[in-house]
């Protein structure tokens, strides 16, 4: 459950880091750290680190580099990265970092090869190799998933660290510090992204903490002696950029910021060697902007899938109507609205999204409205009666599937409207019925249905203790007595509980949805009412409605007026005519269908307008991104150095660019572009021979090297028993194994079934049983047929139980219950599944 964000990064910690790559592992010491020439032959610090034969030549135009070079930059965008995750946990978003971590350990894990970052690493520096790894786990695990600030700030710091230890043990100080200055850049560039997202404290809190970590590095002093001017610029515009945030001025900001970033470009210049190795890292800051856009989504407001689950929440309000009139023997307006759920579902964006998501709950919703059309139509009770719960049933797995954290929103908003159908029928006269509705929904609720019940308690212990304890027993029981005060007090109890628990659980967008679905299905409640020939209480219920939304339904009618303000006027005027329909003995169910179609294009409108605050931002981020490269001195360097390079790395920025303004994957465009990124950086040094990755992309003609174990010689990893080439034929499920997870991670299977796991992705991995879990009289099992998991463990050390590039593990289960399992060299970053024998 997402924590209510009406300032997503208002705190200043939130994205206030974000780039800040090395702010506490910015490379370190005092001005005896400087660049500095040796006393015997002139070259300097970085020409040493390099090594024999690896080092940028030392020609007069400055023109040099080395594949190092190109690592080391790839490092300084992993760096970004890392702080990317822990800004996301600070602002609260905790699930959105741990997903930025972990797919940063996925993209290391998967930069394999010779000159790869992952195996350049561990060869540079084994315990910054393992230190990185060991915080990056942590980081996702223990800081962000936990929902540590104190454990987040500290493993990131720790993670940016290695990366930065390494960095100047591979190139040295001068292309070190020259990096650094660059992320200082792009650390100020985030100030930006968050005033055009409208965070002004936290674009301010940016800037401020940018400016103080670079007076206390020695990156500092190193600027003010290679590059007075850039060094004055850079203080100047960063201040400028703080005082613009304090002012609420975006533009100023953002040009502030650019000003900024390109004082650190130019004196990373001056600080670097060479042109290449200032341009090779210049490229790296540029992919690292390019994941801030990625940042900027994952942090922003809900996903478009958010509002088809607000459209199956109506779908749900609307089969109980159905179901509901059904009983009262309005067969015919009963099947019509039946027919009329299918219908629109036909035609609904929800409709491709709800199968993608789950295509089992798509199938079982549409034959269960049909099945639900027929029964009403035949009259037959105890059919709809199971038709209406495989509706149901169908729908809440598609709204787990497409709303994931945020489900319990729509659970409340669901919930509203069936105590608001509980008391209508309670005015009917038939308060049995309504209580026996209300206990439905009590059981609902302790089933924790789409998770409202431990979404609530952890919300709230006061909401919690006011919706259950107090006011839900209590309408139960009021109906059951016939108590009409009883009934008034704790109706208006358990609406205003949900109602805040949607606000204090959710962002203004998430609990618009929310009451969009809510309001939509009193709409229909109103047509109910006219079909029952209660013209009176249908136009009570439009009316009561109307005021709800007036009355601002926890942030909905401002967030409509301000995502889409025709959409605004059309949504009040469609309920407004619901009340005149029924005020003027009409038939009142067109006008509720056409509401209702209003209702739900208002929950895309404010979903999309909430993303598309960071979304926006995200596209800006990119768009300045590109104009930056378009007139960058790195431009034509890279132009000179590869043709290819250079017309990939634009193209796939321009694809990036379109997918935030398109509506795209944003993550997929985000992979593709950092991979362009990489391109250019290997061939600014003239080395793209020994590009570590098989680029696909267009234009590419490099060939690469791949991925995989094929690094520079034959593997000493050894598979051992069961462990084979492809996949066997006779294999009853297939888990595929990715960077750094299992697919899928939950298996279930029947007793004597076989499992292969073939690797797909990454390095090498392992199967490796938790031998404690085992269920009782089960064999341990393990890829390298060890006996026990310490062998399994020490054997990994060795070389052993290892599954490469086109291999599988093989297993057959004979004993049932759960065995669950792990990757040993992933393990920290959540590489672990389980597999069910029944």
């Amino acid at each position: 459950m997402q924590q209510r964000r009406r300032d997503v990064l208002a705190t200043g910690a939130a994205l206030a880091t974000l780039g800040l790559a090395g702010c506490d592992g910015l490379s370190g010491g005092d001005e005896t750290d400087a660049p500095a020439e040796t006393e015997s032959d002139g070259e300097n610090e970085f020409d040493e680190a390099a090594g024999e034969g690896d080092s940028p030549t030392d020609d007069s135009d400055g023109s040099g580099g080395s594949v190092d070079v190109a690592v080391a930059a790839e490092w300084n965008a992993m760096r970004a990265r890392v702080w990317d995750a822990q800004a996301l946990g600070l602002a609260g978003a905790h699930d959105a970092g741990a997903s930025v971590a972990q797919s940063t350990f996925g993209r290391f894990e998967g930069a394999s090869g010779e000159y790869g970052a992952h195996e350049t690493l561990e060869s540079t520096s084994e315990s910054s190799y393992e230190g990185f790894e060991e915080a990056l786990g942590e980081l996702r695990s223990a800081g962000l998933e936990a929902g540590d600030v104190e454990r987040t700030r500290e493993e990131a710091g720790l993670a940016s660290e290695h990366l930065a230890t390494a960095q100047r043990e591979l190139v040295g100080e001068s292309a070190a510090r020259a990096f650094d200055l660059q992320l200082l850049g792009a650390a100020t560039l985030d100030a930006a992204a968050l005033a055009g997202a409208g965070h002004f404290g936290g674009a301010q809190a940016a800037a401020e903490s940018v400016l103080g970590r670079f007076e206390e590095t020695a990156v500092h002093d190193a600027l003010e002696s290679v590059d007075a001017d850039s060094y004055e610029a850079f203080e100047g515009s960063l201040e400028a950029v703080a005082s613009s945030a304090g002012s609420e001025d975006a533009e100023s900001v953002r040009a502030e910021a650019e000003a900024a970033y390109q004082a650190t470009v130019d004196g990373s210049y001056a600080l670097a060697d060479s042109e290449a190795v200032a341009g090779t890292g210049h490229v790296a800051a540029i992919q690292a902007r390019g994941w801030d856009g990625a940042a900027l989504a994952a942090a922003g407001g809900p996903s478009t899938d958010y509002a088809h689950a607000a459209a199956l929440t109506l779908y749900r309000a609307r089969a109980a109507d159905a179901h509901r009139l059904a009983a009262r023997g309005e067969t015919d307006r009963a099947a019509t609205m039946a027919g009329d759920i299918f219908a629109h579902f036909e035609g609904a964006r929800a409709h491709e999204a709800l199968e993608e998501a789950d295509d089992e709950a798509y199938e079982g919703f549409e034959s269960g409205l049909a099945a639900l059309r027929s029964a009403i139509e035949n009259g037959n009770s105890s059919e709809i009666d199971d038709a209406a719960a495989t509706v149901d049933e169908n729908l809440v797995t598609g709204v787990d599937a497409l709303a994931g954290s945020n489900a319990p929103l729509l659970a409340a908003a669901f919930s509203r409207a069936r105590f608001a159908d509980a008391r209508e029928l309670y005015r009917l006269g038939q308060n049995d019925v309504a209580a026996t509705l209300a206990q439905g929904l009590f059981e609902r609720f302790e089933a924790d249905e789409l998770g409202l019940h431990e979404a609530l308690e952890s919300t709230s212990e006061e909401l919690y203790h006011s919706f259950e304890e107090e006011h839900l027993s209590g309408l139960i029981t009021a109906f059951e007595n016939t108590d009409d005060d009883a009934v008034s007090t704790h109706y208006e109890g358990v609406q205003s509980a949900l109602l805040a628990f949607e606000i204090q659980a959710g962002s203004t967008a998430t609990a618009s949805g929310a009451e969009a679905a809510y309001v939509g299905a009193r709409g229909f409640d109103a047509a109910v009412l006219d079909a029952l020939g209660n013209d009176g209480r249908a136009e009570a219920i439009a009316q009561g409605a109307f005021e709800h939304f007036e009355a601002g339904a926890g942030g909905y009618h401002e967030a409509l007026e301000d995502a889409d303000e025709s959409v605004y006027e059309s949504f009040e005027e469609r309920l407004g005519v619901v009340s005149s329909a029924a005020g003027d003995g009409e038939d009142v169910y067109p006008a509720s269908k056409s509401f209702g179609a209003e209702a739900l294009k208002s929950a895309y409108a404010i979903v999309e307008h909430a993303g598309g605050s960071t979304g926006g931002a995200g596209a800006t981020v990119l768009q300045d991104a590109f104009a930056h490269f378009e007139n960058a001195r790195v431009h034509e360097l890279l132009e000179e150095a590869s043709t290819s390079a250079y017309e990939t790395f634009e193209a796939e920025l321009d694809a990036y660019i379109a997918a935030f303004e398109e509506g795209g994957d944003v993550a997929a465009a985000a992979d593709a572009f950092a991979d362009a990124a990489l391109y250019a950086q290997f061939a600014l040094v003239d080395s793209v021979e020994e590009l570590p990755l098989d680029l696909r992309l267009a234009g590419s003609t490099s060939g690469g090297h791949g991925g995989g174990s094929e690094s520079g010689g034959e593997s000493s990893l050894q598979g051992g028993p069961n462990v084979v080439e492809g996949v066997p034929d006779d294999a009853d499920y297939v888990v595929d194994m990715t960077a750094v997870a299992f697919e899928p991670a939950a298996l279930t299977v029947s007793q004597g079934d076989t499992v292969a796991w073939t690797h797909t992705g990454g390095e090498a991995h392992s199967v490796t049983a938790a031998e404690g879990s085992l269920p009782d009289g089960a064999e341990y099992w393990a890829s390298g047929g060890f006996d026990s998991e310490p062998a399994a463990r020490e054997g990994w050390g060795a070389g052993d139980g290892a599954v490469q590039s086109g291999q599988s593990y093989v297993h057959t289960f004979e004993t049932t219950g759960t065995h669950e399992y792990a990757c040993i060299p992933h393990e920290a970053a959540g590489m672990v599944g389980s597999v069910t024998v029944e």
